[in-house]
């Protein structure tokens, strides 16, 4: 019994033995040897000279296909293209398919300084090509030579043999585009274009990094005029119309792209579907009459058309936004919307589809027409219309806690912003809603409670409110940081909502007794910030330049300046067109302000105007 469990002990412990030696065998094995180890030590120290002599070992006594390229590289800079050479003729020969090779000896030829035979021998491996995957890995190695005009014939070569089955245009384009031949990169895209219609978003991608609103002149210019070439030539390609519009899209040619939409438009009988979307993408980058056109073209179409009611509403929205975003409008244009709500309204019923038009005409009526009382009768029906969703119903409410607030009725506007607050405690417009209570404490001097509503907002999801938020705490404790008197802060308060309440004059007074009363107050800038808001209200554009300049001269290094620089910049660009003076404002912003908020904005327009190519 005893002699049978040592049998048993010796026979387990053999057999760990064995176990063991196989594992150890395999693991050394499995590890790099190590003249391996030294060749690729030397050869990634460029030490070629000495990696060659390992290579050379390891290439004819271990793989010759695995140490192939870095034993020719080596023989390449080690200058023995003798041996190079040889070593790559005997891979064409074993490997006759493999085009790679064959630009491999080219680029002997080329090292060793004999330009002929590499011709010779590129054009040769072009010949040789016979099915697309030998165009694509030729191609590719010409590509990764430089060999430009070499990788397009193998392209060509490509084309001709595949019986257009696949033109290659996209891989042509490419190389082109880095040649820099924007002639023919535009003509391979059109090309593929004109082949199918669905490679339109390959082509705008292609497109997308070497024309556009970033590209120079003359660049748009190449593509634009072979476009209407090839639309000439064949209209009834629409294809190449949707790419016109992108293209002028891209530039911001919003009336050429709105010509070019409606013949589309007319051609495709879409019935104005698209003219639509584009109605939508003007009033977007503020071009709200091109967009009232854009609706005026629908709604011609008759009230039997799909888009009808939704263009009447948009019609009007784009009429009020111009009006409350830009103050563009005289007396007269403020009574014709009044008037046009009121027959749309009619026409089309009061419902919860047309609450927000009741909503604008709310706002119009409070804000500029001087009839508060109609305006509250109006946010009040719409508040209560049936089937209303519970998002625009405290939209309604918003609208209408201002509008109390416009009338010095307070607290019935606090009470309709706390409504919604409470209802959407964890949504944005309930966030919203805290910062309008937060603004009425402002307004009323307890700037305790305001600061403490403004210190949870700062943390807000959305950008919008969190700038708001910190933007009038920053107000606040600029005011009474160093100076604990309140008076000051008061005045600026009611200045501030004498400014919403639309009653300019009498904001502006306040402002200036202010400066009467505390000279040289920390609250300075910010009465010359607020006046500035106040004169772009009213398009004087000239007086809030000259006010926007005086913060950047004498308070250049308090919270305002850079916010005064960029919107003088902005200013100087879009309402003086002078791009000189604009491309000079934002370079300072950028010098003196490096981490003001309008870095990112300011650093492209700069480079826009400066005419940099922006992919």
């Amino acid at each position: 019994m005893k002699c049978s469990k040592n049998i048993i002990l010796k026979n387990i412990k053999y057999i760990v033995f064995v176990i063991a030696f196989i594992v150890l065998k395999t693991d050394i094995a499995a590890q790099p040897s190590t003249d391996e180890q030294l060749a690729m030590q030397f050869y990634q120290n460029k030490a070629f000279d000495k990696a060659l002599d390992y290579f050379e070992k390891l290439y004819y006594k271990k793989s010759p296909q695995q140490f192939y390229t870095p034993y020719l590289n080596c023989l390449l800079e080690t200058k023995d293209f003798k041996k190079a050479e040889k070593i790559v003729k005997k891979q064409i020969k074993q490997n006759p398919e493999s085009l790679n090779f064959n630009v491999d000896l080219g680029t002997v030829y080329i090292r060793s300084e004999e330009p002929d035979k590499a011709r010779s021998e590129f054009e040769k491996a072009i010949k040789l090509v016979k099915e697309d995957d030998q165009a694509f890995t030729l191609a590719n190695s010409f590509i990764a030579l430089r060999e430009y005009d070499y990788a397009i014939n193998t392209y060509l070569r490509g084309r001709k043999i595949s019986q257009n089955n696949y033109p290659y245009n996209f891989e042509l384009a490419d190389i082109y585009k880095i040649k820099g031949d924007k002639i023919m990169m535009i003509n391979e895209y059109l090309n593929a274009l004109e082949i199918a219609d669905s490679y339109i978003q390959s082509v705008q991608n292609g497109l997308q990094t070497s024309f556009g609103n970033d590209a120079d002149s003359k660049t748009n210019e190449l593509l634009k005029t072979e476009l209407l070439k090839r639309i000439s030539r064949n209209p009834d390609k629409t294809i190449l119309s949707e790419l016109l519009i992108w293209m002028e899209i891209q530039l911001k040619d919003f009336d050429g792209a709105f010509v070019q939409g409606k013949a589309l438009d007319k051609r495709k009988k879409e019935e104005g579907v698209r003219i639509m979307g584009m109605a939508q993408l003007f009033a977007q980058n503020d071009n709200y009459d091109l967009a009232a056109k854009a609706y005026q073209y629908v709604i011609a179409k008759g009230k039997n058309n799909y888009y009808y009611t939704s263009a009447k509403m948009e019609l009007l929205n784009v009429s009020y936004l111009k009006i409350v975003s830009k103050g563009l409008y005289t007396p007269l244009d403020l009574t014709e919307l009044e008037k046009n709500y009121y027959l749309t309204i009619e026409e089309l019923g009061r419902s919860a589809i047309t609450v927000p038009m009741l909503k604008n005409l709310a706002h119009l009526q409070a804000f500029y027409l001087n009839k508060s009382a109609e305006a509250i009768g109006f946010l009040e029906e719409a508040i209560a219309t049936p089937q209303l969703d519970k998002h625009s119903q405290a939209d309604c409410k918003l609208e209408l806690g201002d509008i109390l607030l416009m009338t010095g009725d307070v607290w019935e506007a606090s009470l309709r912003y706390s409504q919604v607050e409470k209802a959407f405690k964890y949504d944005e417009i309930g966030q919203e809603a805290k910062f309008r209570n937060a603004r009425i404490f402002y307004y009323t001097g307890d700037f305790k409670l305001a600061q403490a509503q403004l210190d949870v907002l700062k943390g807000s999801t959305a950008k919008l409110i969190a700038n708001d938020a910190m933007s009038l705490s920053l107000t606040i404790n600029d005011a009474v940081a160093i100076d604990t008197n309140e008076a000051p802060l008061l005045i600026f308060a009611r200045a501030d909502l004498l400014a919403f309440q639309n009653k300019d004059e009498e904001a502006k007074k306040s402002l200036d007794t202010i400066n009467t009363l505390f000279p040289n107050h920390a609250l300075a800038d910010e009465i010359l910030y607020k006046k500035a808001q106040i004169e772009f209200k009213h398009a004087n554009y000239i007086e809030v330049a000259a006010l926007y300049e005086k913060i950047i001269k004498e308070y250049g290094e308090d919270i305002l300046a850079d916010d005064a620089l960029f919107k003088l910049a902005d200013l100087t660009e879009n309402q003086f067109k002078n791009a000189d003076k604009a491309k000079d404002l934002y370079q300072q912003l950028l010098e003196k302000y490096p981490g003001s908020l309008y870095v990112v904005e300011a650093r492209k327009r700069y480079r826009k105007l400066r005419g940099d190519s922006i992919n």
